[in-house]
């Protein structure tokens, strides 16, 4: 039976490939998404060496945190964010990847513990102009990053987005390059930014080629995900 340990393995060994192949002077770090797995799956996964863990949802996500206290995980949150969830998110996260609009950067820094050290933020970028998806506009970008910049308790580190699926390699390869476009603009603009977080299970290779620093894998990781929770 293939366990979480062989397949973090694999998975691993693919990221290293592309790394290589693409970018070899630059670190790519996985980030498991646990949204819906149990805290044993985490558990099992921390001990094949994996420390860096995703979550979706806020109220399963605190729950597990607290039966894996004596894990030194760095948690990231990578969901939507809704306006009343941000003081809990800023508290109990290292990494938010999923700041879209001016008010939730806000509200996280106001909440953000002084005696923590600054929040981690990705700014979330609607590449692929789908009403439905979350994330600020390329054309709005670059004024967002400035507000956030002049937030003390937040650090801007880069960039998120979860493209429209596809299977066509030529289509991840474009969406996952208008990112990275975004990311050169707001570096020649003279932001300082160091991460690029793009790329999942279906995709993860392609993004890697584009210049991914942080890759989003559940399903490859963890296998089929259970009935998803809320909170």
């Amino acid at each position: 039976m293939t366990t979480i340990s062989n397949r973090l393995q694999d998975i691993l060994a693919t990221i290293e490939s592309a790394r290589t192949a693409n970018s070899p002077g630059q670190p790519v770090q996985l980030v498991a998404v646990s949204k819906a797995q149990p805290a044993s799956a985490i558990r099992e996964s921390y001990q094949a060496g994996q420390r860096v863990f995703g979550e979706n949802y806020l109220q399963e996500a605190l729950e597990k945190q607290a039966q894996l206290t004596d894990l030194n995980i760095e948690w990231h949150f990578i969901g939507p964010i809704q306006s009343n969830k941000t003081q809990p998110i800023s508290q109990h996260f290292s990494w938010v990847h999923s700041v879209d609009r001016l008010k939730i950067a806000q509200r996280l820094n106001e909440s953000r513990p002084q005696a923590l050290p600054p929040l981690q933020v990705c700014i979330q970028v609607n590449v692929s102009n789908e009403e439905s998806k979350s994330g600020v506009l390329p054309d709005d970008l670059a004024a967002l990053a400035a507000e956030i910049n002049q937030l003390p308790k937040l650090k801007l580190r880069g960039l998120m987005a979860i493209p429209a699926p596809t299977q066509d390699i030529n289509r991840q390869i474009a969406q996952f390059k208008q990112l990275r476009q975004c990311y050169d603009a707001l570096l020649a603009k003279g932001f300082s930014l160091d991460t690029l977080s793009m790329g999942m299970s279906d995709d993860y290779p392609a993004a890697i080629a584009q210049g991914a620093t942080l890759v989003r894998i559940g399903s490859a990781l963890f296998g089929a995900r259970p009935a998803k929770a809320q909170g």
